[in-house]
């Protein structure tokens, strides 16, 4: 199968898995949606227990014990490359502007769309991000 149809697939995948599931932090929030994603693409991810942290006070706590600042350290120590936002290609990872202090992390669809957590939705949503603040290459792994 070709690479771009493999990345459109574990895109939507994740799309399918959060869109139903209401945000909530340490159980159904875009770190673990991220994480999921990675799997799918092949990688190995540790987080903290679901439901170790429920509160941002606690999510902070939870990235800070792993030697963290927030989300886009943590995908940094990961090894993954950064692209500039507008090469990302689907099924990779964006970081985006966030009142949080640990940012907000969302995975690429297709056409400047990404699947992320917003206010008022029901479940991670189809997004079109209009600012950055990084994006990283996710390969697939066999």
């Amino acid at each position: 199968m070709h690479e771009l149809v493999q990345r459109v697939n574990a895109a939507q995948a994740t799309l399918d898995a959060v869109r139903d599931k209401p945000f909530r932090l340490g159980r159904n929030d875009c770190a673990r949606m991220v994480a999921g994603h990675l799997r799918r693409m092949g990688h190995r991810v540790k987080l903290p227990a679901s439901g170790s942290y429920a509160s941002l006070r606690g999510a902070v706590k939870a990235l800070a014990a792993r030697g963290y600042a927030d989300l886009p350290a943590a995908m940094d120590a990961m090894g993954f490359e950064r692209v500039a936002p507008a090469a990302a290609l689907p099924a990779d990872v964006l970081a985006l502007p966030a009142e949080s202090p640990i940012g907000c992390l969302a995975v690429v669809l297709n056409n400047g769309r990404a699947c992320g957590f917003v206010e008022d939705a029901v479940g991670a949503a189809v997004i079109q991000p209009v600012a950055y603040v990084a994006a990283w290459r996710i390969p697939i792994k066999a």
